[in-house]
């Protein structure tokens, strides 16, 4: 299977599992160790500066533009205590890895240091935990119907409200994602 690195899964109506319901996630890193990526529309109930100050990082150098309601999202449930910054592309920071398509991934608290600043990230989303899946298991859940696929694009990403992810992921597929059954037919 060709890689769905740089894409967003979008789950479809069916999948019952209480964790990935209704989710959109940006897929990092997509090949044979198996796959790993960010839930995109699931905020934890807290906002970047109220994170920054839980770490007691500098958040009084906050710029006035920031967006102080920003919201750490539940990126996925393995590691939660792990944190993620999925960012456009800016380079220079430790334990930054280039995905491709002006992204970078970066897991180092030099980032977080610079949230808000005048050096941050144009754009950019903060997540605790991530979702993995071994060899083929992300295959198979595709066999299976349990979610869809599109390319990623940094409007989706960065500009749409939380809750508007999963709706609009869909509809660029040209339907809305509660109108496809999982069923599958034989003619």
């Amino acid at each position: 299977m060709e890689s769905l690195q740089n894409h967003f899964l979008i789950a479809m109506p069916s999948l019952d599992d209480s964790f990935f319901e209704r989710a959109v996630i940006y897929i990092c890193e997509h090949d044979a160790k198996g796959a790993m990526g960010l839930v995109i529309n699931n905020p934890i109930g807290i906002d970047v500066t109220s994170l920054l100050e839980q770490m007691d990082l500098p958040a009084a150098q906050i710029c006035a533009d920031f967006a102080v309601n920003a919201q750490v999202l539940i990126g996925g449930p393995v590691a939660q205590d792990r944190g993620f910054v999925l960012h456009s592309s800016q380079p220079d920071w430790t334990n930054s890895r280039d995905l491709g398509n002006g992204l970078m991934l970066t897991t180092s608290r030099d980032i977080l240091t610079a949230l808000g600043t005048d050096k941050a990230p144009a754009k950019f989303l903060v997540a605790l935990g991530y979702a993995g899946w071994s060899p083929q298991q992300l295959e198979q859940e595709l066999a299976d119907n349990s979610w869809l696929t599109i390319p990623a694009n940094h409007q989706l990403l960065f500009d749409v409200k939380h809750e508007d992810r999963w709706p609009q992921a869909s509809r660029s597929l040209g339907f809305d994602a509660w109108q496809v059954s999982s069923q599958v037919g034989h003619a």
